[in-house]
């Protein structure tokens, strides 16, 4: 499977020169299992420190066995793990050690979402696959908005702010039976497009869901945590944003942000957008509605 095919463009964006650009440049162009695409995951998600593992190493990363890791190299075109790990030592050759080491757990993981949020500049260095997500979303009528699970909080999030800018905004964040059916709902009112957030641990019912609403018509556009997510091979769009795993809960800065940044380019493509605002400043101020 081909991550650019899927991600539109996004997972090299712009030149930039981190050690998980240049992976996921690697990775573009290749079609790879469910199981490779497991492994890729796991090297972009520990980029700079894959040239330095064994395969036993990344295979325990991945959750995958020594000979898929194998496979997976000689997959990428390398005669086996030992020449991709070569290949990977002289295209990303080791840093300094910084003063990170000396940081406790909180400062750790504080510091992994710093860093999320640099590649995430990366990725938008090339801004041509988010404009083309906010002409798709401002175009539907409905908009339809999907989390489910640990994704619930960023549609929620996304969908109250679409809602002060889009005439009509649903937020899909229950699954079950009638997820479906309001899939369906949003389809025959007109919707052409679906938005969707998803983060691990992926539920089954979030790719099912994709499916179904790709084969009612709506064109899929997906924030996920990688470019090589399960939801990738349902989506139209994706546009990845690393989680953070440093503590016993995973962190979603850089997914939330490019929530954001949606939002930014969907009202681009919304002419009346700062009309609907100033209109709800005017009311919340005659209904005393924030304090100040």
């Amino acid at each position: 499977m081909s991550a650019e095919r899927n991600t539109g463009g996004t997972g090299a964006a712009g030149g930039a020169d981190s050690p998980a650009v240049r992976l996921q440049t690697l990775f573009e162009g290749h079609r790879l299992t469910p199981t490779q695409r497991r492994i890729a995951h796991s090297m972009v998600r520990r980029a700079a420190d894959v040239p330095f593992l064994s395969s036993v190493e990344l295979a325990e990363l991945a959750g995958v066995s020594q000979p898929s890791v194998t496979r997976f190299a000689v997959a990428l075109g390398f005669d086996g793990y030992p020449a991709l790990r070569r290949h990977l030592r002289e295209v990303a050759p080791a840093e300094p050690v910084s003063a990170a080491a000396a940081l406790n757990e909180y400062q750790q993981a504080v510091e992994a979402e710093i860093e999320n949020l640099r590649h995430l500049a990366e990725v938008l260095a090339d801004p041509a696959p988010v404009a083309r997500a906010g002409r798709l979303l401002a175009a539907s009528r409905p908009l339809p908005v999907l989390g489910l699970r640990a994704a619930a909080a960023q549609a929620y999030g996304f969908a109250y702010f679409a809602g002060k800018v889009h005439p009509d905004v649903r937020l899909l964040h229950e699954g079950g039976s009638m997820l479906h059916d309001r899939i369906d709902a949003a389809a025959r009112a007109g919707a052409t497009a679906l938005l969707c957030f998803a983060l691990p641990r992926h539920p089954r019912e979030v790719v099912d869901s994709l499916a179904y609403a790709k084969e009612a018509g709506l064109t899929v556009v997906t924030v996920a945590d990688s470019a090589f997510a399960p939801v990738a091979k349902v989506s139209d769009l994706l546009l990845p944003a690393a989680v953070g795993t440093g503590l016993a809960f995973d962190t979603a800065c850089a997914p939330m942000l490019l929530g954001r940044v949606l939002l930014e380019a969907m009202c681009d493509d919304l002419p009346q957008a700062q009309a609907r605002l100033e209109e709800f400043d005017a009311k919340a101020a005659a209904r005393g509605l924030f304090v100040e």
